[in-house]
C-alpha cells in the first residue's frame, strides 16, 4: 500500500512525462554501477611480488659520488 502511494506522489511531482526518463537513468546508473564493480577485479594495477630483495635506500645512497657545490670567484657585483 505504501508503494502505491509513493508512486501516486512520484506521479504528481513529476508528470507522466517525466517518469520514463527517470527511469532510464536510473537503469542507466545502475548498470554503469554494475559494469565498473565486474571490471574492478579485471583491472590488476599491483606489482606482483618479486623473490629477488632489493637493496635498501641507505646503500644505494652511499654507492653514488657526493654532490659538489659550484665554487664563486672572489668577485662581487653590486645590484641595484
Amino acid at each position: 500500500m505504501e508503494l502505491v502511494l509513493i508512486l501516486v506522489i512520484v506521479l504528481i511531482i513529476f508528470g507522466a512525462g517525466k517518469i520514463p526518463q527517470l527511469g532510464e537513468g536510473l537503469g542507466k546508473a545502475i548498470k554503469g554501477f554494475k559494469k565498473s564493480v565486474n571490471e574492478a577485479d579485471a583491472i590488476d594495477v599491483t606489482p606482483p611480488p618479486s623473490d629477488a630483495p632489493e637493496a635498501p635506500p641507505s646503500q644505494v645512497a652511499q654507492a653514488a659520488p657526493p654532490a659538489t657545490a659550484p665554487v664563486q670567484s672572489g668577485k662581487q657585483v653590486k645590484q641595484g
